[in-house]
């Protein structure tokens, strides 16, 4: 039997921006998958963004944006997802189906962080963050995400948001950033094979 694995927790301290919601939001944003939001394209709010640090590539970008997520980006109608990737990547993939194949591929790449719902149940969380990552922050309060044109949606996130890093600097950039609670492991897979 596997020993149980090695795991510490940084505590959160208070954000200069709280990232809670508004009392009586009428509307959730589970939106990144609904078809009700009429957009797949939703931005990660800037807050989040400067308080990771730069990165050097957004291989899923929206191809109109108000303000930079990494130096360099991929954008529709290129694939991201077939296209190599250097340095630290940034990944706020398509919520849904199409998100596991995103973060196999940031397993595999093993440098930066992405940003994904907390479902930590599901077959590609077991996967590609438990069985590939090196931590995750869960985030405190449910973001408020922004359209291409910049603007805030009324509406938060609607579930739980987490950010998984890959990679030891990317685990000390989640703990310097104060976003919420970040859980990591000491072994290279938290899960028995």
């Amino acid at each position: 039997m596997n020993a149980a694995p090695s795991i510490s927790v940084s505590p959160m301290t208070p954000t200069r921006q709280s990232l809670a919601s508004p009392l009586g939001s009428p509307r959730s944003l589970s939106g990144h998958q609904s078809a009700a939001m009429k957009s797949e394209v939703w931005l990660t709010p800037p807050e989040i963004l400067h308080s990771l640090g730069t990165f050097d590539l957004d291989p899923c970008a929206p191809s109109v944006r108000p303000w930079e997520m990494a130096r360099d980006h991929i954008s529709l109608p290129t694939d991201g997802l077939a296209a190599e990737w250097r340095g630290r990547v940034w990944l706020n993939p398509p919520f849904g189906t199409k998100a596991a194949a995103w973060l196999r591929k940031m397993k595999a790449h093993g440098n930066g962080i992405a940003l994904i719902p907390a479902r930590t149940e599901t077959a590609m969380f077991y996967e590609s963050v438990w069985g590939g990552g090196d931590a995750v922050c869960f985030l405190k309060g449910r973001p408020h995400f922004h359209r291409v044109d910049g603007t805030r949606a009324p509406f938060n996130s609607g579930a739980p948001i987490c950010l998984v890093a890959y990679g030891l600097d990317n685990v000390e950039a989640l703990e310097r950033a104060s976003l919420g609670v970040v859980v990591r492991w000491a072994n290279d897979k938290i899960l028995p094979q």
